[in-house]
């Protein structure tokens, strides 16, 4: 059976999940909305041009709500802004459609949490795009972590910096953070048990939000402490040029680091400290590239929803539940910047 999909949004990232939701053989998208006329005017040029022909009958619209009530709709794709995501997808579980959100889920824990028990009582899936929970290199990550080839975890941190895009509605912690957060959050299996968070802003003070009233921070730094007791340090920032997009965890017999702005993007990093008369000496030494599987992370994000549907089965890596915990966090370290204090959780 063809599920039918609805696709909410056709900006930046909504443009990726048309592409690959077109390409993807088990759907048929029934209509796509945004309210922004040349996105939809360029929709109409492909279609006139027979571009791709899957696009030929997808009803364009500018009026969302009038998607939702298409003939064979069984899902709905919400690539939006952050903001207007709980209307949406309220609106499309109501009306009995699955859903799959771009993050984060919403900007509230309050908002999300009520979604992921609307979708239950609807016996409808609510599942995030989380897209580096399906990226193969982090996938390959956990699974070395699992086998114990770190030993001991000890600690963690990531950095992911660039200069641009500045964002002009949320901040730095709000547009990067939620990518680090669910990757240690995955490959550590647990969540933080509390938290803090320093922000600094220098472009946009007079820019103050509900989030952010202190003005929108340009680079945050933060320190995490898992359940575990590992220690997790982070920084993110849109005004640095040295672009990072670096995580490393560091156990007592190694320390894997995923870089993939490197030409190996996963490496595994052996090594450990023998007592010796002289001191403290390094042994065992040596440096291991870990094959990565082909795969794009995306087209598998846009096939398990299809998946999930398919078997009437809830995600178990990106769930409503899942972004409903990291909106928890993130809502949690701005309210650490905010009140200039650890958060326990």
């Amino acid at each position: 059976m063809t599920i039918g999909i609805g696709i909410l949004g056709a900006g930046r990232w909504g443009s990726h999940l048309i592409r690959k939701f077109l390409a993807e053989p088990r759907v048929r998208v029934v209509a796509i909305a945004d309210p922004y006329e040349p996105s939809l005017e360029r929709l109409r040029q492909q279609q006139a041009l027979a571009t791709d022909p899957a696009l030929a009958e997808t009803t364009l619209t500018a009026d969302w709500r009038s998607l939702l009530h298409q003939p064979g709709l069984d899902a709905v794709v919400v690539a939006t802004p952050a903001a207007s995501h709980y209307a949406m997808i309220e609106a499309a579980l109501q009306l009995g459609h699955h859903v799959l959100a771009e993050k984060p889920l919403t900007l509230t824990t309050q908002e999300s949490e009520a979604l992921c028990q609307l979708a239950q009582a609807q016996n409808r899936l609510l599942v995030v795009d989380h897209t580096y929970l399906f990226n193969p290199a982090v996938e390959v990550a956990k699974a070395v972590i699992e086998a114990g080839q770190l030993g001991k975890i000890r600690y963690g941190y990531a950095s992911r910096t660039h200069l641009c895009p500045v964002r002009q509605d949320v901040d730095a912690l709000w547009d990067l953070a939620i990518h680090d957060l669910a990757i240690f959050n995955y490959w550590l299996g647990e969540n933080p048990r509390s938290l803090q968070a320093q922000g600094h802003v220098w472009l946009q003070p007079q820019t103050a939000t509900a989030l952010s009233p202190q003005g929108l921070a340009d680079t945050v730094w933060a320190g995490l402490q898992y359940a575990s007791g590992i220690p997790v340090q982070l920084h993110w920032s849109w005004l640095n040029p040295d672009k990072q997009r670096r995580l490393v965890l560091v156990g007592d017999r190694g320390a894997l680091i995923f870089d993939e702005l490197a030409d190996e993007p996963l490496v595994l990093m052996t090594g450990e400290l023998e007592m010796q008369p002289q001191g403290y000496v390094p042994a065992n030494l040596a440096r291991q590239a870990i094959a990565i599987p082909p795969g794009e992370s995306l087209q598998r994000v846009c096939a398990h929803f299809v998946d999930c549907i398919e078997q009437n089965c809830p995600s178990d890596r990106s769930s409503g539940e899942v972004g409903a915990q990291l909106v928890g966090l993130l809502t949690a370290l701005s309210r650490s910047m905010a009140e200039g204090r650890a958060i326990a959780l």
